[in-house]
């Protein structure tokens, strides 16, 4: 009996090893790369509720350990090729941030392109890059792409008008605002964005370009007291930002955690990088507001200026991509087309 009793428990115990160790396998860790401070907006918003969601949804079985700040090394222009290379499993990025190397998505940065709803332009957004620059993301699993809310300007003089711009030394976020700033009269200087504050501090700046989100993490309304943005459906300019997956990790998922994975990517992701955008804007307004900031919004005629003005850039652009075989023409109306089908 005792022998018969000794078998019984070592096969149970057989049994019982077997299904821990397929269910040991079946449990994966992923690292999460982004650049930016965890309490800012898009970290503590959207990605940690994001990370959560996951967790849950797989019952445990997909953990995610997010590093911020750039606390994996390298620096922010190499997270794209972070995760393409699996030095992280999934990062967060902005796509300016390696000029020329995303030449169809960057159609959303050009002037007065987007709504005044980062929702809307992030879903916008998403189903352009679908149509038509999904190979561009052909090295990663692509879980969501998004912009900021309208970019606007923030000075230590006021600006009343395009003329009061000229000659001012302002801050621009990528190649095309930079582009844009030249046609508009200012004089553009490119820095990061946590450069900001100490340049204007020390005059380097006379003011700069940036989405309200971002304002309070580099104390903007406190080193100036005005902002200006413009009147109508459609802002200065926006950003894009993608949120990727290592393509080998992606698929070593068994195929019930790869739907977890895709149930929580694409266009409702998409929509949710977006709203955390929006959400950091009314906040960031609040605080100038409190301040007592001046805050300005040129009426429909001067709008029309500016539009006229920094419609060379989009020419510049066409005929950019033009030479790299790409019929920008076409992209540019596509992406209206499909900014006035998200924008209500």
């Amino acid at each position: 009996m005792n022998k018969r009793h000794l078998m019984k428990a070592l096969t149970a115990l057989a049994v019982t090893s077997g299904i821990t160790s397929t269910a040991f396998a079946q449990e994966v860790t992923l690292r999460l790369h982004q650049f930016l401070p965890p309490q800012a907006t898009i970290p503590s918003k959207v990605i940690t509720p994001w990370i959560k969601k996951v967790e849950e949804e797989s019952k445990g079985r997909i953990k995610i350990q997010m590093y911020s700040a750039m606390q994996l090394g390298g620096t922010p222009p190499q997270l794209f090729d972070q995760a393409r290379d699996g030095i992280a499993d999934i990062t967060w990025t902005v796509l300016g941030y390696t000029p020329g190397r995303f030449v169809k998505s960057e159609v959303i940065e050009l002037p007065f392109m987007t709504g005044l709803s980062s929702e809307a332009s992030s879903q916008a957004f998403w189903e352009y890059v679908n149509q038509y620059s999904a190979d561009e993301f052909k090295d990663v699993k692509l879980l969501a792409v998004h912009t900021h809310g309208p970019g606007l300007f923030h000075t230590k003089a006021p600006i009343t008008g395009l003329d009061s711009l000229k000659g001012m030394k302002i801050r621009g976020g990528s190649r095309i605002v930079n582009n844009m700033l030249t046609k508009l009269g200012a004089t553009p200087v490119g820095m990061p964005v946590p450069a900001v504050t100490e340049a204007l501090s020390k005059g380097v700046l006379d003011g700069t370009t940036l989405p309200w989100e971002v304002t309070p993490a580099v104390k903007v309304s406190e080193m100036v007291k005005n902002h200006t943005s413009f009147t109508g459906k459609h802002g200065l300019y926006v950003t894009g930002f993608a949120f990727q997956m290592n393509k080998a990790a992606y698929n070593k998922l068994p195929d019930d955690l790869k739907k977890v994975i895709d149930n929580n990517s694409g266009l409702s992701l998409s929509a949710d990088f977006g709203r955390g955008m929006d959400a950091g804007d009314k906040s960031a307004i609040a605080i100038a507001q409190k301040l007592g900031n001046s805050i300005v919004q040129l009426d429909a005629a001067e709008t029309e200026r500016w539009r006229q003005a920094s419609l060379a850039v989009e020419s510049d652009w066409v005929n950019e991509v033009k030479a790299k075989g790409v019929d920008g023409a076409n992209l540019v109306k596509q992406m209206h087309t499909l900014m006035d089908k998200y924008t209500k």
